[in-house]
């Protein structure tokens, strides 16, 4: 099911936000985005997910706010190499253009943030603030959850209503497919004498081949299950067992429409 869950904590000398956001799929398939600071964690961040998320699409994504004034760092090695290639290409070419400052601290890697690579801090800390994050994206999903349990109850109510229609149907169909069959061998004899014997032989056969009792009986198993995995409380999920049972009754609806041929069971 769709959630978001967010939270925020200290991790070593920074602040971290982790946002959480799941979506349906079939198995746990986890994306998880973590600053370079925070990178060497990302094995127990993935655990800790697997422990408390079955199955879904999860991304996290994890940022860090510095505390104080966040400044610019030179670094002069870099410079001073930077510098002295240059200085060597202007003789070793007879370049009389100066070498200007601005030009030096706008290559690669010669400023960088201050203490981006080292906050500190421990896998515990971030699993604490990731552990937040779940807590509150768990919420929203088992509110969710709630949600279609309401709605998944009311529409197998309509089901199970549907079902008794049937199977209240049935033997009238039974008895009217009798009473036509007799009618029709009488008036195809056109008076000739008719094997009683026989035709109730004829009658019986049709009869098994029109009921619909068994496939009535296994509908009624199939919807007293699916109520019973949507009164399961519990973190284990039961969408796949939902999605089985609701398989099955479609096997047993088009198996009792096949064998109906009764217009009013068929609508």
């Amino acid at each position: 099911m769709t959630g978001f869950g967010a939270a925020t904590g200290r991790v070593g000398t920074a602040q971290v936000t982790v946002e959480i956001r799941t979506v349906n799929h079939r198995f746990f398939n986890p994306s998880i985005k973590l600053p370079a600071a925070l990178a060497r964690f990302e094995g127990e961040v993935r655990e800790l997910l697997r422990q408390h998320i079955a199955r879904g699409h999860v991304s996290l994504t994890a940022r860090l706010e510095r505390q104080g004034p966040a400044g610019a760092v030179i670094d002069e090695n870099r410079f001073a190499r930077y510098l002295a290639q240059l200085r060597a290409l202007q003789q070793r070419h007879g370049l009389d253009h100066p070498v200007d400052a601005a030009t030096l601290l706008r290559l690669p890697d010669v400023i960088s943030s201050e203490g981006t690579d080292d906050i500190g801090g421990s896998a515990d800390e971030l699993e604490a603030v990731v552990g937040q994050a779940v807590a509150a994206l768990t919420a929203m999903r088992m509110a969710e959850g709630e949600r279609l349990r309401a709605v998944l109850a009311e529409r197998i109510a309509t089901i199970e209503r549907l079902r008794e229609s049937l199977a209240e149907r049935a033997p009238e169909r039974l008895v009217a497919e009798r009473d036509r069959l007799r009618r029709s061998v009488r008036e195809l004899a056109d008076g000739i004498d008719v094997d009683d014997v026989r035709l109730t032989q004829e009658i019986a056969v049709l009869a098994d081949r029109l009921d619909v009792a068994e496939e009535l009986d296994r509908f009624a198993a199939h919807i007293a299950a699916f109520r019973a995995a949507l009164g399961t409380n519990g973190a284990n999920p039961v969408g796949k067992r939902l999605g089985f049972l609701l398989q099955e009754m479609l096997r047993e609806a088009n198996t009792t429409g096949s064998k109906a041929r009764d217009t009013a069971m068929l609508h």
